[in-house]
């Protein structure tokens, strides 16, 4: 199972993944483009617990940041 912070758009994940990186985060990987299509990056949070920020392309958030699904 992976879980991810979607963002709405690529240049979101690298806002997030400097966010975390001013924080003291250790980057495990630099945003970049995914072999699916999308955009994403990875942080560890103190306890060592990888993070995705991740832009979907196929999965667009609405107004209220929820996930639309395609029909």
């Amino acid at each position: 199972v992976t879980l991810a912070y979607n963002v709405r758009a690529p240049e979101e994940v690298g806002a997030v993944i400097e966010q975390a990186r001013a924080a003291g985060a250790r980057i495990g990987r630099e945003p970049g483009e995914t072999f699916w299509g999308g955009y994403s990056g990875y942080f560890a949070d103190p306890d060592g617990f990888l993070w995705e920020v991740c832009w979907n392309p196929f999965f667009p958030l609405d107004e209220h940041g929820h996930v639309c699904l395609p029909a």
